[in-house]
């Protein structure tokens, strides 16, 4: 594991070096371009199979294989930028092109946003901290006004898969979820094990008694090709979401739904007790070289809007985060000083700074709080609680909930998705 100190310092001024980069054995990066939208390239990881010897003794040479990759250019061992830098803007020019966002000044940067009292407090611990990778700065990709919809507009993924329009990003998801499916589908012959549907039990091909009964109310309707009009009829149908902030332009568009890949989530995060800016960035880039789809940042403690910057502009996957817990810190820890106006400005914060999804903890209802009490273990969400501390100190509704109108226009604003947090 790479130290969080002297040896990521070499890596950032030398990526080559850099163990989280270093190509997986017998791998190369390829890519697969679009039709659609000529400029879109798809990383994939190519793996070479050796020979198989028959029964005869003949030897047959297998194909290479083709799968998924998360790495963003981190894996491509022709990419030559540093963390300092951050990553090259692959969406810009498609956000850019379709002509409904502008970019605007935006909040500025306060001192509370990263848990200090004033900008002197903010210095004096920077000067203290080791690491290179500094809270008052960002990274070079960072210097740019943030962006959001234009009056009238919506630049949903959702609105423009309802509208009909297949999206440059609609496109990069469907040559990486096809992984040559058709092709592939040609080979299978009766054997069960030839058949890459056989762990979906609701297919149409493999009905059995072990189907579960949702899939049999709820068929999967899933062709042997994923083409870009699936993507897209998916994402209109309301059965996929695809998580793009349009502050997030380093971000290689995926997909999360029922008829699609599974994907997988790291969690990472600072705390008010350990680890540092570059140790969470060191997180985030062995997370997505492993095959993370999701990076969720649930940082406490100081410099939380720094360490966020530096994830976001140097990830080629989503990031997440729970925005409650920022609020928290900037009412010094104390739940009942939380307010809708505190809340609102940190979605904001986040969402020009480019987070992708948001757990927002607005399951939480002031009548449901009560019969938490009998619960063998009471409320297991952390946000959730906050929120119930909130309630019981007012005695007021969750400002989430009543508010959440408020927060749907933020989120359409930006293109940010996110799911409802509970207790």
């Amino acid at each position: 594991m790479i130290s969080p100190h002297e040896p990521f310092a070499a890596a950032i001024a030398s990526p080559a070096t850099d163990a989280s980069t270093a190509p997986l054995p017998r791998s190369r990066r390829v890519y697969v371009e679009g039709t659609i939208h000529p400029d879109v390239r798809v990383p994939m990881r190519e793996i070479t199979l050796s020979p198989t010897k028959d029964f005869n003794g003949r030897v047959i040479e297998n194909d290479p294989v083709r799968v998924y990759d998360t790495s963003g250019p981190w894996g491509d061992p022709a990419y030559k930028g540093t963390v300092e830098e951050g990553l090259p803007g692959l969406r810009k020019q498609w956000i850019l092109a379709r002509n409904d966002v502008e970019a605007y000044e935006g909040r500025a940067i306060e001192p509370r946003d990263n848990g200090y009292l004033t900008a002197n407090h903010a210095e004096y611990a920077a000067a203290k901290r080791e690491g290179i990778l500094s809270p008052l700065k960002a990274p070079i990709n960072a210097q740019r006004q943030p962006l959001k919809a234009k009056p009238g507009k919506v630049v949903t993924q959702l609105a423009y898969a309802k509208a009909g329009i297949i999206t440059p990003e609609m496109e990069f998801i469907a040559i990486r979820e096809n992984m040559r499916r058709a092709q592939i589908a040609d080979l299978k012959d009766d054997i069960v094990r030839n058949d890459l549907d056989k762990q979906h039990a609701g297919s149409a091909t493999l009905q059995h008694s072990t189907t579960p009964s949702i899939f049999a109310r709820f068929p999967q309707r899933i062709p042997k090709e994923i083409t870009p009009e699936f993507v897209r009829s998916e994402v209109a149908a309301g059965r996929a979401i695809i998580p793009a902030n349009i502050n997030h332009p380093e971000l290689e568009p995926m997909i999360i739904g029922r008829n699609f890949l599974v994907k997988i989530n790291a969690n990472i995060g600072n705390s008010a007790v350990a680890s540092s800016i570059e140790e969470e960035v060191e997180k985030m880039r062995w997370a997505t070289k492993w095959g993370a789809d999701t990076v969720m940042d649930l940082s406490t403690g100081k410099n939380i809007h720094a360490t966020r910057e530096w994830i976001l502009r140097n990830s080629p996957v989503p990031i997440g985060t729970v925005p409650i817990y920022q609020a928290l810190e900037k009412v010094n820890g104390k739940a009942e000083d939380l307010t809708w106006e505190l809340f609102r400005d940190t979605l904001i914060e986040q969402a020009e700074q480019g987070v992708d999804y948001f757990t927002i903890h607005a399951g939480v209802l002031l009548r449901f709080v009560p019969m938490t009490a009998s619960r063998m273990t009471g409320i297991v969400s952390r946000g959730g609680s906050i929120m119930a501390k909130w309630c019981l100190a007012h005695h007021k509704e969750n400002f989430l909930y009543s508010h959440w109108d408020d927060i749907c226009d933020i989120m359409a604003a930006y293109d940010v998705s996110f799911s409802i947090g509970d207790g």
